[in-house]
């Protein structure tokens, strides 16, 4: 009797997998045909307007990614940092280091 129930919930968990699967595919595949009519009724208007089809892209600049970085690690206040000479305060303290000269590029 218990292989029986066995087999049946191994089959039941099979059906049941089998069919989110189905359902997995047939959403994405909906969703790349809604696309794929977009981008088909796209290209008609424009070939009925005379206009070109321009491709979809993805405008994307890569220094914003650097611009934005360094815009968060940029001081607060401006003025406090040029008050100060560009020394944090207790860089006096600091005893386990070995200063040198800045070297120019």
């Amino acid at each position: 009797m218990n292989e029986v129930v066995a087999g049946a919930l191994r089959l039941v968990l099979r059906i049941v997998v089998v069919a989110m699967g189905l359902v997995l595919f047939l959403s994405l595949l909906a969703a790349v045909l809604v696309l794929a009519l977009a981008w088909l009724l796209r290209a008609l208007w424009a070939r009925l307007t005379g206009r070109p089809v321009t491709p979809w892209v993805m405008r994307m600049d890569p220094r914003s990614g650097f611009r934005a970085a360094y815009r968060w690690s940029e001081p607060r206040d401006a003025d406090a940092s040029a008050r100060r000479g560009g020394v944090l305060p207790g860089a006096a303290e600091v005893t386990d280091v070995q200063p040198r000269e800045v070297r120019e590029p």
